[in-house]
């Protein structure tokens, strides 16, 4: 069993910047303007922190604790403020699911089916996904069962060959059936992993979600053990369209994992902490950039660090 990272300290700080600036840029400002540390002090930190999307319950926890602070404590300073949110943050994810995707060699070919709207970032991903696989020594093939959107396998295929990794097609518009010969040519060569990417699904589509459950059986009439990871895509940018996703998405199929993109692209990346705050679902990569080596795992406590330092 392989254990796959992926983690640039430098490259996360870059990408979450505009989360750290709406973050503590804002509560910087509230404290160089401060004349007393009051009530109306402390309902701006709380608004801070709502917009940011580090959700309400997770909010009014660290809001609860720093009123405490404010009567317990004679320091009230931004540093005691900073460590006391980061403190609550670093909990949330620390006692979350981040553990990076785990391949059990000997599942060959270790199958990750790919799931998300349109948008999402899905396409993108896959090939982050491939090239970390690839580097790490793996054979890997992408499936483009993508058969409802045009252009779709031509904006995989652009991405494939950046990091050199094959792409099965046919001509079918079936996506089940280009499942099943991708499996077959994948169990013939003995590759390692095989990535299946799917239509982009709106969650509220059932015909296209029980389309998941057809290529679900095709795989299992071909490999015993079926598939082994179910990877949902979603766009930071969406804030709480995102976890609404998640959500529905778990109602339809068995995620066994999450892929957060564009976090570079959106000053609310405080919805990681809801997302782990509230799902019962592991947060496998975080995307902060458009190169294909951004695409990490999350690591709790430098993902904190990267926002508040």
């Amino acid at each position: 069993m392989s254990l796959l990272k992926n983690f640039n300290f430098d490259k996360l700080k870059n990408g979450l910047s505009k989360t750290r600036n709406n973050i503590i840029g804002k509560i910087t400002e509230v404290f160089s303007g401060i004349v007393k540390f009051d009530n109306s002090t402390i309902d701006e930190i709380e608004e801070i922190l709502l917009s940011a999307d580090i959700g309400s319950k997770t909010t009014e926890n660290i809001i609860d604790k720093i009123r405490k602070m404010a009567i317990d404590e004679s320091d009230r300073s931004i540093s005691k403020i900073k460590e006391l949110i980061m403190g609550e943050l670093k909990n949330i994810i620390g006692s979350a699911q981040s553990t990076p995707l785990q391949i059990i060699d000997s599942n060959k070919p270790f199958i990750i089916l790919i799931v998300g709207v349109n948008g999402s970032g899905k396409t993108t991903s896959i090939a982050k996904l491939a090239n970390i696989f690839r580097k790490s020594g793996y054979s890997v093939m992408i499936a483009s069962a993508d058969t409802f959107r045009a252009a779709a396998n031509e904006q995989l295929e652009t991405w494939a060959k950046r990091v050199d990794v094959p792409v099965f097609t046919t001509t079918s518009k079936d996506p089940s059936a280009v499942v099943f010969d991708a499996l077959n040519f994948s169990i013939k060569n003995e590759t390692d992993i095989l990535i299946i990417d799917t239509a982009g699904r709106l969650h509220t589509q059932k015909n296209l979600m029980e389309e998941l459950s057809k290529i679900k059986r095709v795989i299992k009439s071909l490999k015993s053990n079926g598939i082994d990871e179910i990877l949902l895509v979603i766009d930071g940018t969406a804030g709480q369209n995102a976890l609404m996703q998640a959500k529905e998405f778990s109602k339809y199929t068995d995620l066994t994992g999450l892929i957060l993109t564009k976090l570079d692209g959106t000053a609310k990346g405080g919805i990681v902490f809801q997302i782990c705050s509230e799902l019962q679902i592991p947060l496998r990569y975080i995307g902060v950039g458009e190169e294909v080596e951004d695409l990490q795992n999350l690591e709790p406590s430098d993902f904190v660090k990267a926002i508040f330092n």
